[in-house]
């Protein structure tokens, strides 16, 4: 059977290309070898009316803003996302029976933006519908625009606590244009979920959340056009369609049988279940295209009692902030105060907070921009999934909060990198110098995990003038970027207009006659001068490299330091001793080929516990006292004076 038809699609074409995609779902895993046809094929009714009928989309101009946007947050049923492409003519026959899941192909094993109809990565459960979060955001806040956000859920992933931070957000913010289909098939990866069919109790749960909650049977194309179509009057809240589906629809051998997950079907059964489908089709469909509407002039929020918790009226555009030489300042009010600035000048920078804005000097960008602030409370997964579908709709995001608390979002920051995102990262209170809290609010691991993040940006700055150059340079950085600031206050190094370029460093002592590299960022630059002033008093001149840019890192600096000092280099980070500072400097010299090195690595290598920031940073043994020491032990007796 070969059909052409635009929107307004039949419901009988409709039912026939539900029957279309579940046999390409089976011929797609089968020609790989591996893949999920049974969790796509209790969805193909679903995809079948929101595609043919609902879905306000150009598939020819898939960066048309006006565009609905479609993710698929059980992103293992992708078979069915590429039957839907190959159904609306963007994706051929060939491609989706020799591309799939093959190397070097774009069809891979679970959808990423490198196809154009794609948003955002999914696969890791959890993550679409907090995506779709932001997406939507968006929309009513800063685009303007009449699109809707679509999310088709699995059942297993409503386990995810990231599923509920984010139906918690839509109702928070009003997001009556996203609409979350949850596909309850009731089979999980290993059997039966743990809600089963229990309509009832996902619907009460749903609902305590605030969303609006429909149910339908998952194979009625006609109940499924009605609820789609009701779903379109959100009244202030979300919609949350529940659709209560059978795994393996379709084909008898596997309905509701609770080993079928991931596995393709055998040739000889696949040719079965083509057979009791009704054989290959050859549909092309498409829906309805975008509406115009809206005022798309991205300025301005609509109105609504969550619009913003700030009422102050924006103030006039601030000078950018400069400070004295000397002068003691944090590096997170520098953050705050750039942030201020760079708004001022681009209208596309967005920040959101995780409820402690005024600890992380947010505050200051939400006071002056209440327009694109996003007060995300304590919800780190879905602050970042935020500005992820913030970032999908071309704005510039910066998500601040403790750095520790990051943590709780790696997952979300790492599928990021693999959406390809430009989200912006800012942790302060890090270290043991952020004092009597404790170690639960002390990171000494995020430069370790920012690291590890494929395409990521890592800086530290030591003082408030690189802070501001920093924060600047993020808004043009592509990928995954993170800023550390620290808690205290700490004299200002540098003077207004000094540069802090991405993957550089500052050299702040040098001489002709250096014995010794002494390499810090953030607060143990500080303690690193103060060394080498110790040191210079004892006749021993020390270089000071401030490794501001962590990753990528100042290797021609570097490598030029050890051959000027023999190879003796202390490097003093407040930091755990894997994947930091230390192990981006050793790392460097390493693959520069450098040879004869003699290196003191210092770090904090327990576990600590309140004290004052001086008492904490003498016990972790990176202090300028300590410092001075280890440079002194690298300096033995036949070495050059």
């Amino acid at each position: 059977m070969t059909t052409t038809t635009t929107a307004n699609t039949d419901l009988g074409t409709v039912a026939e290309l539900a029957a279309q995609l579940r046999v390409d779902a089976i011929r797609s895993s089968t020609s790989a070898g591996s893949g999920h046809p049974t969790s796509s094929m209790s969805a193909a009714d679903l995809l079948a009316v929101l595609v043919t009928r609902h879905l306000r989309y150009d598939w020819d101009n898939p960066s048309d803003p006006r565009n609905d946007h479609l993710i698929y947050s059980k992103g293992h049923a992708s078979p069915l996302m590429y039957a839907v492409f190959r159904a609306v003519g963007v994706v051929t026959d060939e491609e989706l029976m020799t591309g799939y899941r093959r190397f070097g192909q774009r069809l891979q094993g679970h959808p990423t933006p490198v196809l154009p109809w794609v948003d955002v990565a999914t696969g890791s459960l959890g993550q679409g519908l907090p995506d779709g979060v932001g997406v939507a955001l968006a929309g009513k806040y800063l685009d303007r625009l009449p699109y809707r956000t679509w999310v088709l859920c699995g059942d297993s992933e409503l386990a995810e606590g990231s599923i509920w931070e984010a139906f918690d957000k839509a109702s928070h913010y009003q997001l009556s244009n996203l609409i979350a289909i949850v596909d309850v098939n009731r089979l999980g990866q290993r059997g039966e979920t743990d809600l089963g069919w229990n309509i009832g109790a996902y619907a009460a749960r749903v609902a305590a959340f605030g969303a609006r909650v429909l149910t339908v049977d998952g194979h009625d194309v006609e109940a499924i056009d009605d609820v789609l179509t009701a779903a379109a009057d959100g009244a202030g809240q979300p919609v949350v369609i529940l659709a209560k589906t059978v795994k393996g629809k379709g084909f008898s051998e596997v309905e509701n049988r609770p080993d079928w997950h991931g596995k393709p079907f055998p040739a000889d059964m696949a040719a079965r279940a083509i057979a009791e489908l009704g054989g290959e089709r050859h549909l092309t469909v498409r829906g309805p295209l975008p509406r115009d509407g809206g005022d798309g002039s991205g300025t301005a929020p609509a109105a609504g009692r969550a619009t913003r918790p700030h009422t102050t009226e924006p103030v006039e555009p601030p000078a950018p902030a400069t400070y004295e030489v000397g002068a003691k300042v944090a590096t997170r009010k520098a953050y705050g105060d750039a942030l201020v600035a760079l708004g001022a000048r681009d209208p596309r920078v967005v920040a959101l907070d995780g409820e402690v804005s005024n600890s992380t000097y947010a505050s200051e960008f939400a006071k002056a921009y209440p327009d694109r602030f996003f007060e995300m409370f304590i919800a780190e997964q879905q602050m970042v999934a935020a500005a992820t579908g913030l970032a999908v709709r071309g704005y510039r995001p910066y998500a601040s909060t403790f750095a520790a608390f990051l943590t709780r979002a790696y997952d979300f920051i790492r599928m990021g990198s693999i959406s390809g995102v430009a989200v912006r990262l800012v942790g302060s209170h890090a270290g043991v110098e952020i004092g009597a809290d404790g170690p639960s609010q002390m990171a000494l691991e995020d430069l370790a995990m920012l690291r590890a993040v494929n395409g990521s940006t890592v800086l530290y700055p030591a003082d408030a003038t690189s802070t501001v150059a920093l924060t600047d340079a993020m808004a043009t950085t592509t990928g995954i970027s993170y800023l550390r600031t620290t808690r205290g206050n700490y004299p200002v190094l540098y003077p207004d207009g000094e540069t802090f370029p991405v993957g550089g460093s500052k050299t702040l002592r040098t001489s002709d006659h250096d014995q010794v590299t002494l390499i810090g960022a953030g607060v143990t630059l500080h303690a690193a001068l103060a060394a080498a002033d110790a040191l210079a008093e004892q006749g021993v001149t020390a270089r000071v490299i401030d490794a501001y840019s962590i990753k990528p890192i100042d290797a021609a600096t570097l490598a030029a330091a050890a051959r000027a000092t023999g190879g003796r280099i202390v490097v003093a980070e407040d930091h755990h001793p894997e994947g930091g500072l230390g192990s981006a400097v050793i790392d460097s010299l390493i693959a520069d080929g450098i040879t004869g090195l003699h290196i003191t690595h210092l770090a904090v290598r327990d576990t600590p516990g309140s004290g004052t920031s001086a008492e904490l940073l003498a016990w972790a043994g990176i202090d300028a006292d300590h410092i001075a020491a280890a440079a002194h032990d690298l300096l033995t007796p036949g070495d050059p004076a």
